[in-house]
Parts: structure tokens; sequence; C-alpha cells
């Protein structure tokens, strides 16, 4: 009966990491979801490091995908101000491109990178560096791709440690 469960609970954590595309904290909830599990099925054969193992990466990953954006508009050359408000163009954008582009996944992730760069180049504009506006919001943009993309991944590897720790004697 507990295999026929750990299938459930792997398949379960499979949505939740569909939900980090989302910018929804998926790697949070395959987290929560298997501690809850381990602590309501202790023969369930998840050991305390693993269970700390993927906390710290779910940590890791989210620390990774907020300063993104801001490390892509520095690394194009953006003032500190405009590099913090790439982070607040990336929530902004993502809320908006959820609604206003109606395509899962592409929406959201789509309105992230152009609500950083937008944010992150009009910031540029409005403090008198406009020749270097494009460049720090196309930065601003990839930082947020790039690093949805390694939450992502990130999350990817929690599953696949649970994945293993569940069926692995």
């Amino acid at each position: 009966m507990v295999y026929v469960l750990l299938v459930i609970l792997v398949l379960l954590n499979l949505c939740w990491l569909a939900l980090t595309l989302l910018a929804l904290p998926g790697n949070w909830l395959i987290v929560a979801t298997t501690i809850l599990f381990a602590w309501w099925r202790p023969e369930a054969l998840f050991s305390k490091y693993t269970l700390i193992g993927i906390a710290l990466l779910a940590a890791a990953g989210e620390i990774i995908e907020f300063f993104a954006g801001m490390g892509g508009a520095r690394r194009a050359g953006a003032s500190w101000k405009s590099a913090l408000g790439a982070i607040g163009g990336t929530i902004a954008g993502g809320i908006f491109g959820t609604f206003l582009i109606p395509i899962p996944v592409i929406g959201t992730l789509l309105g992230a990178c152009l609500g950083a760069g937008l944010i992150s180049g009009f910031l540029e504009r409005s403090a008198g560096r406009g020749h270097q506006a494009v460049r720090t919001g196309m930065g601003a943009g990839m930082g947020v791709l790039i690093g949805t993309s390694a939450k992502f991944s990130i999350g990817f590897l929690i599953w696949l440690i649970i994945a293993i720790a569940a069926f692995w004697p």
C-alpha cells in the first residue's frame, strides 16, 4: 500500500513542478508535500538528510530566481535603482502576463521577462541614461528567463531526488 501512496506522491509532485513555470512556489509545494508524507508515513524511506537537502535546494532556487533579473540588468550596465526595479517589474509583469496573455506558462513567463525589461529600461531612461535603456532592459529580461529556467531545473532535481528516494531500497 505504501508504494501506491508513493506513486501518488511522485505524480502530485510532478504537478507541483509544473507550477514553477507559472511563477508559483511549486518547489516549496514539492518540499512541503514530501515532508508531510514522511511525517504521516515514516516507513516511506525519506531520511532527514534527504528532506533537509531538498529544502536547501528549494531555497537556492528561490534566491536564484529572485535575483536573476536584477543580476541580468546589472550585468548589462544598469544602475542599482533600475536593477532593483527589475525585481518589481518581474512580479508585476508575471501577474499581468498571466491575465493579458492567456497562453498557459508562456503568458506568465513572457510577462515577467517583459515587466523586468520595461521597468529596468524605463528607470534607466528616466535617469538620463537613454543609451543604456534598451541594453539594460534586455539584460533584465534575459536574467528573468535564465532565473526561471534555473529554478525549474532545480525543481526537477528535487523531484528526481524524491522519486529515487521513494523507490530505492
